[in-house]
This record gives structure tokens, C-alpha cells and sequence, in this order.
């Protein structure tokens, strides 16, 4: 099950929470820079310690002080290389792995890719669903999946797209 939250991604309870980096580890977003302050200084000591991983990568660790778990660091851009849809499905389907790997039953994320010089909000969505109906689609965990945003608008994007994308993938029988 996808679902769209409107929230903080630092005040979620799921199991795992995905954050996005960058190559050099550094937060993507004011959300994974929230993440890691919540996290404590635990975590971010041990990932300054993992050097820089490529485009697509992803890591997890304990999510320190925070309700979740685990935290699920995932590579969408390098200093040279910007977000676009192709690193933010990579990353992504990575992140889904590890998940899968640690066998967590929920996962939480932001919207990948957004921001100021980044991807249009209809673009990441649809990168993001794609790859979170294809994964349900396997039929491994994690199966609940939430999409968290900041306001109305990502949300009703990012809900249409999910009812759009599953009503494709599993039409409603007669």
C-alpha cells in the first residue's frame, strides 16, 4: 500500500525512513537535514565515516534518537551530476532493497528529486511511484509505503498519481 502523508519525514514511526543525499553524504533536503539533526550524533559520526558512495547507492544505518528504526540513505545526485529521474529511480529501487534486506515492513520518504534547480514535482512523483507500484508489485517488504510531503499541493499530486499509476496496474474486475 502507498500512502501520501502530509507531515514531517523526522516525526515518522515507520519502521525505516529514506533520506536523500547527496555523493559526499551531505542532505539533499531541509527534511534529510532534519532527519540527521533528529538522528543524533551518533549517526551522523558513523556516516562521516563512510566516505562518499556513487549515484544510486544506498546505505542504512540505526535511525539513533528518531521513532523509526532505521534510516535509509540514498545517493540521488553528486556534485557534479544533478537529480533527474533516471539517479532518483536507481536510488530508490537501491533504497528498496536494503529495506527488503532488513525485512521492514514500512518504509516512509520525501519526495525525491524537488527543489529549487531540481526536478519538476510531476516528474519525481511519477519516478517515485513507478518504481513503489513495481516494488509492491514483487511483492516484497516492505509493503506499506508513505509518501511524506509538505503541504496540499505535493499531496494531491502525488495521490493522484498513485490512484493513477495502481488503477493501471490493477484495473478494478467486473
Amino acid at each position: 500500500m502507498i500512502s501520501v502523508v502530509i507531515g514531517e519525514l523526522a516525526a515518522q514511526a515507520q519502521e525505516g525512513l529514506l533520506r536523500p543525499i547527496r555523493s559526499d553524504l551531505a542532505p539533499l533536503t531541509a527534511a534529510a537535514r532534519d532527519v540527521l539533526a533528529g538522528a543524533g550524533p551518533k549517526v551522523e559520526e558513523r556516516l562521516m565515516h563512510m566516505g562518499s558512495w556513487p549515484i544510486g547507492g544506498a546505505v542504512i544505518t540505526p535511525a539513533g534518537d528518531l521513532r523509526a528504526g532505521f534510516l535509509i540513505h540514498v545517493v540521488t545526485a553528486s556534485e557534479e551530476e544533478p537529480e533527474s529521474a533516471v539517479s532518483v529511480q536507481r536510488a530508490l529501487r537501491n533504497g528498496l532493497r536494503r529495506a527488503t534486506e532488513f525485512e521492514l515492513h514500512s518504509l516512509a520518504m520525501p519526495p525525491l528529486g524537488m527543489g529549487v534547480g531540481h526536478m519538476d514535482i510531476e516528474d519525481s512523483a511519477r519516478a517515485m511511484v513507478e518504481i513503489l507500484v513495481n516494488h509492491l508489485d514483487e511483492g516484497h517488504p516492505p509493503l506499506e509505503l508513505a509518501i511524506v510531503v509538505a503541504g496540499e499541493y505535493e499531496a494531491g499530486v502525488f495521490t493522484r498519481l498513485v490512484e493513477e499509476l495502481t488503477r493501471d496496474r490493477f484495473p478494478m474486475r467486473n
